[in-house]
C-alpha cells in the first residue's frame, strides 16, 4: 500500500511537472517554429520581400515594369524572367537574387517566383494580337528610328522626346544610364499600362509597331545616352565651378 502512494505521489508530480513546463514563459507554442529564410517556398512571401518593392503589389507596377502585365508576359518566356531575377540587370537598379549571383535566394526560391509570375498568365487576353518578339533580330538604324519616334512617340513624349503635356522626357540622361536596351525595347512593346502608356498596338491607332519599327525607335533612343554618364550636367559644372571660384 505504502509503495503504491509513493507510486501515486510520483505519478502527479510528473503530470503537475509537465504541465508546468509547457505553460513556461517563453516557451514555443506549437507549430510556432521559424523557418529558415532559405527553405520559403511560398510564392506571395518571396514576391513581397524581394519583388514588391520595385514592380508593385501583385505584379501591378511600380518603379518598374507590371510583370503581370499580359505583354510582358507573352514575350517573356520563363528563361527570361529566370534570368533577370537570379542575375539581374547588369548597369541597371535590378539586382541579382540568386545565390550564385551573390544574392540571398536559392534556385529552388527563384524557381518558386518564376512559378509564380507565369501563374498570372492568363489565356484570351491578347485574341489575334502577336507581339514583336522579346529580344531584337536585327539591328537598329537610329536615323529611321528618329522618324519612329516622331509617328508613335511624340504626341505624349514630344518632338525630340524631352517630354510634352502627357508623358515625361525619354531622353533625360539620368533616365538613360539607369536602364538596358532590352528594358527599353520591353517598354516600348508592353508600355506601361498602370502609368497610361499604350502597347505597341496603340500609340497610332489602327497602327500597330512593327519589330524593326521597335528596334530602329530604341537603337534612337540609346544614341540618346551621354557617353560619361553620371558627369555633371553642364550648368551644374558651371555652378559648381562658381563655387569654387568664390571660396578662392
Amino acid at each position: 500500500m505504502k509503495r503504491q502512494r509513493i507510486r501515486l505521489a510520483l505519478a502527479a508530480f510528473v503530470v503537475v511537472a509537465c504541465a508546468a513546463c509547457s505553460g513556461s514563459p517563453g516557451r514555443p507554442a506549437p507549430h510556432s517554429e521559424v523557418i529558415p529564410p532559405d527553405q520559403i517556398l511560398e510564392f506571395n512571401v518571396l514576391y513581397a520581400q524581394n519583388c514588391a518593392g520595385c514592380h508593385g503589389n501583385d505584379g501591378n507596377g511600380g518603379a518598374a515594369l507590371a510583370l503581370r502585365d499580359p505583354v510582358f508576359l507573352a514575350i517573356a518566356d520563363d528563361a527570361t524572367i529566370r534570368r533577370s531575377a537570379a542575375n539581374g540587370v547588369h548597369g541597371t537598379a535590378m539586382p541579382a537574387f540568386a545565390q550564385s549571383a551573390g544574392g540571398m535566394l536559392t534556385d529552388k526560391q527563384i524557381d518558386a517566383l518564376v512559378a509564380g509570375i507565369r501563374s498570372w498568365a492568363q489565356s484570351g487576353l491578347l485574341p489575334g494580337a502577336n507581339p514583336p518578339p522579346y529580344t531584337a533580330k536585327t539591328p537598329g538604324d537610329p536615323q529611321r528610328g528618329a522618324g519612329v519616334h516622331q509617328t508613335f512617340c511624340s504626341s505624349c513624349h514630344g518632338s525630340g522626346g524631352t517630354g510634352g503635356p502627357k508623358a515625361s522626357s525619354i531622353v533625360d540622361g539620368s533616365y538613360l544610364a539607369l536602364v538596358s536596351d532590352q528594358h527599353l525595347r520591353t517598354t516600348v512593346i508592353a508600355g506601361r499600362p498602370e502609368l497610361g502608356a499604350p502597347d505597341w498596338r496603340d500609340d497610332v491607332r489602327g497602327r500597330p509597331m512593327s519589330d524593326q519599327e521597335v528596334t530602329d525607335v530604341v537603337a534612337w533612343l540609346t544614341s540618346q545616352r551621354a557617353h560619361n554618364p553620371g558627369q555633371p550636367y553642364p550648368h551644374l559644372k558651371n555652378v559648381h565651378d562658381q563655387e569654387h571660384h568664390d571660396v578662392d
